[in-house]
């Protein structure tokens, strides 16, 4: 199992490098950042954060679909993997539906585009030479003249069935957010996730990772900490990501927590 903290975006962006140095020195694997609309954009900041580091794994929670082409998304992480091999995991997701509507990129059937975005992408990534014309999505010839020598990880970010079963089916697993991180939840999503894997034949076993909210300020925070990561991982999670509050969105104090609970390698 590993864990990591959250950079979210009510911090400003500014504030990233000194949270990367950080989770660096306390040997935290992995840090996840976001991209909420209106905020920082999540490739950049994800860039910034793997230059920043020599041995951190940035992970992207979530990439909104209606936002970008898929092609693009290829490309861009595509460019990630060879800079920084190893290193990078991406997450596609729906997006705040209200959010895609008000920039004017919403979608009759959010299912099927991020079906059909997701296999893009991950086809893509693998080097595939791709024709096709979905409902959404349209590519005549497209290959990447680069594709990475090993696709880094492709999730899903999901919370109901229907998306938790397409992200074992199309992608390599799933990401679930804090809100569905107690652990009959995690459970719960374990099996669908574990469900859209076998239905699809493909080898492996899916990943699932969840994010979980602790309040940094929090007078017993160690023994939090070590209690919901314990919890978490027995329901049947990968990776636990902690992240702070909306109030107190630093995860530096969670840093110290993890490493203080003696929840990190080494």
């Amino acid at each position: 199992m590993s864990t990591g903290v959250v950079f979210r975006p009510q911090q400003p962006p500014q504030e990233l490098r000194e949270v990367v140095r950080a989770a660096d020195e306390a040997g935290v694997p992995e840090l996840w950042l976001w991209e909420d609309c209106f905020l920082e954009g999540g490739l950049t900041a994800a860039t910034a954060a793997l230059a920043w580091s020599e041995r951190l794994r940035v992970g992207i929670g979530l990439l909104p679909v209606p936002l970008r082409n898929p092609a693009v998304v290829a490309m861009e992480v595509a460019t990630l993997a060879h800079l920084f091999p190893g290193r990078s995991v991406a997450t596609m997701g729906h997006g705040v539906l209200d959010w895609m509507a008000q920039v004017g990129a919403g979608v009759d059937s959010p299912m099927t585009l991020l079906r059909e975005h997701t296999e893009a992408v991950r086809d893509l990534l693998d080097g595939r030479r791709l024709t096709t014309s979905g409902r959404y999505v349209a590519l005549d010839g497209v290959a990447l003249d680069r594709p990475p020598a090993e696709r880094p990880p492709l999730l899903v970010g999901a919370r109901g069935p229907r998306t938790l079963r397409l992200a074992g089916e199309v992608a390599d697993g799933a990401l679930v957010d804090h809100t569905g991180s107690d652990p009959a939840t995690v459970r719960r999503a374990r099996g669908l996730v574990d469900e859209g894997r076998s239905a699809s034949g493909r080898p492996g076993r899916a990943v699932l990772t969840v994010y979980t909210e602790l309040d940094p300020a929090a007078p017993d925070l160690v023994a939090r900490v070590t209690e919901r990561v314990g919890e978490i991982r027995d329901a049947g999670a990968d990776t636990v990501v902690l992240q702070g509050t909306d109030e107190r969105p630093d995860p530096r104090p969670l840093v110290e927590a993890l490493a203080g609970a003696g929840l990190l390698p080494g």
